[in-house]
């Protein structure tokens, strides 16, 4: 995949890369931002979570009106990192892009780098671009991935302690 037009984003968490890994996919659901925005089922009535069939993982959103599998799970190294492929709704079959979170020791907690990949593959005119290309898209989706880092970041500092 290139890299041509990849959206990157790093936060730091104050809990171990283990913690990090198991709060960013086993409570994915609890921290995602519930919105259209960010779920293609909006608010409440969805549900955010990786799966495991067989041996193969993947990330879906179960809605009131269906499921939509986001993309198989590539790589699960917990605490290191997780790389599942990312399918809007709206992609043909043949459309994928890539993302990859990696959880790194620093200091006291975690650093969490997402990086969001294989854009320039998708078509010019798709819909999901809203008309932009290059820097400019690769911030827009930038931003998106930060919001939802920021929420996870919260997430973790107002969790109880175990």
């Amino acid at each position: 995949m290139s890299t041509a037009e990849t959206a990157r984003v790093t936060t730091f968490v104050a809990v171990a890369p283990d913690d990090a890994f198991e709060v960013f996919t086993d409570e994915i659901d609890l921290w995602w931002r519930r919105s259209i925005r960010f779920r293609v089922g909006g608010g409440k009535q969805s549900e955010l979570c990786f799966v495991r069939d067989g041996q193969e993982r993947r990330l879906v959103e179960h809605y009131a009106n269906g499921t939509h599998v986001i993309g198989k799970v590539l790589a699960w190294e917990p605490g290191k990192r997780v790389v599942f492929e990312w399918r809007l709704r709206n992609f043909a079959p043949d459309e994928v892009t890539e993302v990859e979170v990696r959880f790194e020791p620093m200091g006291e907690g975690t650093k969490v780098t997402l990086e969001h990949r294989g854009w320039d593959e998708i078509r010019g005119d798709h819909p999901a671009r809203h008309g932009l290309h290059g820097h400019a898209f690769s911030a827009m989706i930038g931003t998106h991935w930060s919001e939802l880092l920021t929420a996870m970041r919260l997430f973790v500092r107002a969790k109880p302690s175990a």
